[in-house]
């Protein structure tokens, strides 16, 4: 990807988040069965990527790619569906904003701690006070977003 598209499609990622997040809520309440929903809103992820993976099915992993791969870098799927599970029966109870924003911050706090202590094998980058404030005005923007 061009690097000048990759901010905006981040953003643009975060907000279609937000938008999954009711969506799944109003899948959930129509099929009223939570595994139900799950399993359809996966159902249709499932068919997207596995159409693009035909048309565009290159390049292939080779033996040694597979060998040296952790364990639970194939998990990293159903831990997303924790937080799907999670926004289709829960975004109509507390509303969109304070639901993404728990999301939001919850992800930023874990991202410092593994940028900082270098877990799931990504490259360290240490806590800064900069990074520190920027986590706790998230906190804080998150707590008036609940409250108000």
């Amino acid at each position: 990807m061009n690097p000048v598209w990759m901010i905006p499609f981040i953003v643009l990622g975060g907000a279609l988040q937000t938008c999954g997040a009711a969506m799944n809520g109003q899948l959930y309440k129509h099929l009223v069965n939570p595994w139900l929903a799950s399993a359809v809103s996966f159902a249709v992820i499932t068919v997207f990527f596995v159409a693009a993976f035909l048309v565009m099915s290159k390049p292939l992993p080779t033996a040694k790619d597979v060998a040296s791969m952790p364990w639970w870098a194939v998990i990293g799927g159903l831990v997303g569906a924790v937080q799907v599970y999670a926004g289709l029966t829960l975004v109509n109870r507390v509303g969109a904003g304070t639901f993404m924003g728990f999301t939001v911050t919850a992800a930023l706090i874990m991202s410092l701690l593994i940028d900082h202590f270098g877990w799931l094998r990504v490259d360290p980058h240490p806590i800064t006070a900069g990074r520190a404030l920027g986590g706790l005005l998230m906190v804080c923007g998150v707590a008036l977003v609940a409250r108000f």
